[in-house]
């Protein structure tokens, strides 16, 4: 399993933000599209009924070296544990024929994520949106390269513009 920008990547899937939850509440990017999974109920979203996807409340921040990396991931634990939360909500805003919807999901990067990434994600999102694009590049790279672990930041950029363009 792989961080690659706002986006979760396993052998099998796709995910905005974090990866499945242990209830396997989730929101999965498919070739037909959105697909939203909690305890309630699963909803889908095609991509040729949506008009934009967006995820909004992104945690920035580059912190830089291994250091700073692991201080944010303490502290994040930490604050967690003590003010009973977990990582930072975003919000997945669907712009969809029949009006908009929006899905909570979770950030997966401890000290938030780079302003690139999260350019570059957009972007991904409105290319899958706009149908030039397609969910299955990055599962195919799940499967080969996710379970190596997230790969550097100047790699995930890479990913994310190579994706774009598949």
């Amino acid at each position: 399993m792989a961080m690659v920008g706002l986006f979760w990547v396993t052998p099998d899937g796709m995910y905005v933000g974090s990866p499945p939850a242990a209830d396997g509440g989730c929101v999965r990017l498919t070739t037909e599209g959105v697909e939203a999974v909690d305890t309630e109920r699963s909803r889908m979203w095609a991509w040729d009924g949506l008009r934009s996807a967006v995820v909004a409340e992104v945690p920035t921040g580059e912190p830089s070296g291994r250091a700073a990396k692991l201080i944010g991931s303490v502290v994040s634990a930490t604050v967690g544990a003590f003010l009973g939360g977990g990582p930072p909500a975003m919000a997945l805003r669907l712009e969809t024929e029949h009006g908009p919807e929006e899905l909570t999901v979770y950030a997966a990067a401890a000290g938030g994520y780079g302003v690139e990434e999260v350019s570059l994600s957009q972007e991904l999102l409105a290319r899958f949106v706009a149908g030039t694009a397609d969910p299955r590049a990055a599962e195919a790279w799940g499967r080969e390269h996710g379970p190596k672990g997230t790969p550097k930041p100047s790699e995930r950029a890479a990913l994310l513009r190579s994706w774009a363009r598949a």
